[in-house]
């Protein structure tokens, strides 16, 4: 994930006085958006409809000032208190009906699921909640439609880690059974790398939306090979594949992502073998309405899972496939679960680009910066789109490079094709120096 671009007061002022007495369609509550969630709020108000948001408002749970500025109304609740959140939806939904529900982020997919079905409304079905957030029941129902997993078990205490590690087999990987962001994934190759993992995950502290990290972790074997996300959007049970990215990775033991290219430098065949995956995998888990973001490597010619979310793809990879194929996919969603034409909730435009991609820069595992030479020339470059700042010069920075808050620096760009966007990508990477790591 990387963190939003704000939207200007002047684009602010602009949405106010261009809707300013409009009739308004549709009703849209987003709970706890953050990241590539943010698009819902400016989407659905660019329309002219009202947009809720549900957020606690405190802490590590507060909205953008471009999200407050923009929605109809926040409704102040502990978004992780399920019942408080369900009593103060319903009490809005009784006042003016609420036409669809979305998810601001991966931890709050089975929040959106159950207050969708409370409302009576379209969304993920409850039941599929566990299958696209437990890594392992996951993997199960994947396992079971006929597709290439991992082999992996869940270790729930320590004492089950030689016996999980015998299971396996190595080289494997470790990681949360519910978490994201490439927090605590690790590639581990022998028994005690395993267990010093394990002690980590176990002994972290930090919070994610004021969520304590599982102590419930999976060992799955690795899988060599080339990682890629097929993402797209289920209407009326249909899947779609809107764009195969290529995800570029830093060096492991840690899985940190450091780049996406949209579309894929992929022949035609390999791509369709990677989408027809993709869409099995969305069958298996039981995704019938709304995003998915499935992430799978190509080992051996052959698709296998890493991953699938019910929720859009961060990183802006929403962004990198608007520009290379034209559709809105924040757009898309919520015509679908409301019900709106999607040419009319304005879904599908004209690309921009033959092929878009962004690149994350670290501080090469150093706990701060100085500056970053050659930044300002190469933004200034007519295809870079946006330059981002994610992490300030003299800011502290995790030194382990494994997770998206080592990230300090983000390029949006575009190419006129696949192959020159990962030229771009990688001399993205040797014009811009970090000094002071």
């Amino acid at each position: 994930m990387t963190r939003p671009r704000p939207l200007s007061m002047r684009t602010i002022a602009e949405f106010r006085a261009r809707f300013r007495g409009t009739s308004v369609s549709y009703r849209v509550l987003v709970v706890q958006p953050a990241f590539s969630a943010n698009a819902y709020v400016a989407h659905a108000r660019s329309l002219g409809w009202d947009v809720l948001v549900a957020s606690l408002e405190d802490e590590g749970r507060r909205v953008a000032e471009v999200v407050r500025d923009l929605a109809t109304e926040i409704i102040t609740v502990d978004t992780n208190d399920n019942a408080a959140l369900e009593a103060a939806v319903v009490e809005a939904h009784r006042r003016t009906p609420i036409h669809a529900v979305v998810a601001g982020g991966e931890y709050y997919v089975p929040a959106a699921a159950l207050l969708s079905a409370r409302l009576g409304i379209p969304g993920l079905n409850p039941a599929a909640v566990d299958k696209v957030r437990h890594k392992a029941r996951m993997r199960e129902a994947v396992a079971a439609a006929g597709l290439d997993v991992p082999r992996f078990t869940v270790v729930r205490d320590p004492a089950e880690l030689d016996a999980a590690c015998a299971h396996v087999g190595f080289p494997a990987v470790i990681k949360p059974v519910d978490s994201g962001g490439s927090v605590h994934v690790s590639r581990v190759d022998s028994v005690a790398e395993a267990r010093a993992a394990l002690d980590a995950m176990h002994a972290e502290e930090g919070l994610e939306f004021d969520r304590a990290l599982t102590h419930d972790a999976i060992l799955e074997q690795y899988v060599s090979g080339t990682e890629y996300s097929a993402d797209g959007y289920v209407r009326d049970g249909e899947a779609v594949v809107v764009a195969v990215t290529r995800k570029l990775l830093g060096p492991e033991p840690r899985f940190l992502e450091l780049g996406h290219l949209t579309p894929a430098p992929l022949d035609e065949p390999t791509r369709e073998d990677l989408a027809s995956y993709a869409l099995r995998v969305v069958q298996a888990v039981g995704i019938t309405t709304g995003p998915f973001h499935c992430e799978l490597r190509l080992s051996d010619g052959r698709p296998v899972l890493m991953e699938i979310a019910a929720r859009l793809p961060g990183d802006k990879i929403t962004e990198l496939m608007e520009m290379a194929t034209g559709l809105a996919l924040p757009a898309q969603v919520l015509a679908d679960i409301t019900g709106a034409d999607p040419v009319e909730a304005r879904a599908h435009r004209e690309p921009v680009a033959k092929a878009a991609g962004i690149r994350f820069l670290t501080a090469a595992g150093a706990g701060s910066y100085r500056s970053l030479d050659g930044w300002e020339e190469l933004t200034a470059e007519p295809w870079v789109v946006a330059g981002h700042v994610l992490v300030a010069p003299g800011a502290g920075i995790k030194t382990d490079e494994a997770d998206y808050s080592c990230r300090i620096a983000a390029v949006v760009f575009t190419a006129d094709s696949p192959e020159e966007a990962h030229e771009r990508w990688h001399q993205i990477g040797d014009r811009v120096r970090v000094l002071g790591a």
